[in-house]
C-alpha cells in the first residue's frame, strides 16, 4: 500500500514537470504580445530611423549625383535641350554642368528634411497599425507616402529654394547654370533654324522639379532601411524596434 502511495505521488510530480516546463520554455523563446499603441509606436520609430540614414547617405557630396536610382537628370519637359544639344555652343558641357548642379543642390537640401519628416510622422495618425507591420516590406513607408507627402512637399520647398541659390559648383548656382542653358536653347529654338525645326522654348519649374525628385529619393531610401528593420534584427536599433518588428520573426 505504502509503495503504491509513492509511486502515486511521483507519476503527478512527473506530470506537472511536464506540464510546467514547456510552459517556461514558451516563455523564454516567444516574443510577449505587444499592444496597439506600441505597434503604432515601433512604426514610427522605423521611419525616423529611415529618414535619419537615408539623409546620412544623400545629404553628402555625390549622395545623388553617383547614385543612379537617385541622380537628378534634365526634367522630362526638357528633353528637346537634350536632343537639340548640339546646336547650342558648349551645350554638352553647359548640360552635364547643370545636372551636377542639380544634384548638388538635392544634396544640399536633404539636409534640412529630418526634422521637417520627423514632425510629420510624430502627428501622423496610424489606422490599422497592425495591418500595416503585416504587411509589405514597405508598408510603414507607403503610409507615410500617402499621408504626408503633399504637407512634407511644402515644408521641403523653402530648403529646395534656398539651396538652388547657392554657389555650390564653380561660385555658380543651380539656378544661374540652368537659365544660361535655357537662355542659349530658346535662343536656338526662336530662331529661323529652330522654328523651322519645329524647337520648342524650355520653360521649366526647376524648384518644383528638384523638390520632388528629392522626395522620391528618400521615400526610395526610407523603403530600404524599412526592408532591412523587418528582415534583419541587427537592423533593428532599439528595444522598441526589437519588440515590435520581433512579431515578424514568428510569422
Amino acid at each position: 500500500m505504502k509503495k503504491a502511495i509513492i509511486l502515486a505521488l511521483m507519476g503527478f510530480t512527473l506530470t506537472a514537470y511536464t506540464q510546467i516546463i514547456p510552459v517556461k520554455l514558451l516563455s523564454g523563446k516567444v516574443p510577449s504580445q505587444v499592444t496597439n499603441t506600441e505597434i503604432i509606436e515601433g512604426l514610427k520609430s522605423s521611419l525616423n530611423v529611415g529618414i535619419e540614414k537615408s539623409v546620412s547617405k544623400l545629404g553628402i557630396e555625390n549622395g545623388f549625383y553617383n547614385d543612379p536610382v537617385s541622380k537628378l537628370l534634365l526634367p522630362p519637359e526638357a528633353k528637346s535641350i537634350t536632343n537639340n544639344i548640339k546646336l547650342i555652343p558648349s551645350g554638352q558641357d553647359l548640360m552635364n554642368k547643370t545636372i551636377l548642379c542639380m544634384n548638388r543642390t538635392a544634396e544640399d537640401a536633404v539636409k534640412a528634411a529630418t526634422p521637417i519628416f520627423k514632425n510629420a510622422i510624430l502627428h501622423m495618425s496610424i489606422q490599422d497599425a497592425t495591418a500595416i507591420l503585416f504587411g509589405k516590406d514597405n508598408a510603414a513607408t507607403e503610409y507615410l507616402h500617402q499621408a504626408t507627402y503633399q504637407e512634407l512637399k511644402a515644408a521641403f520647398a523653402p530648403s529646395v529654394k534656398g539651396s538652388l541659390n547657392k554657389p555650390l559648383v564653380a561660385n555658380v548656382s543651380t539656378n544661374q547654370t540652368w537659365s544660361l542653358l535655357c537662355s542659349s536653347y530658346n535662343g536656338v529654338a526662336n530662331s529661323t533654324v529652330g522654328k523651322f525645326s519645329k524647337m520648342k522654348p524650355v520653360n521649366v519649374n526647376l524648384e518644383n522639379y528638384v523638390a520632388e525628385k528629392a522626395l522620391d529619393a528618400l521615400f526610395i531610401r526610407i523603403a530600404v532601411e524599412e526592408k532591412a528593420i523587418r528582415t534583419n534584427p541587427i537592423a533593428r536599433v532599439n528595444s522598441i524596434l526589437q519588440s515590435v518588428f520581433g512579431q515578424l520573426d514568428k510569422k
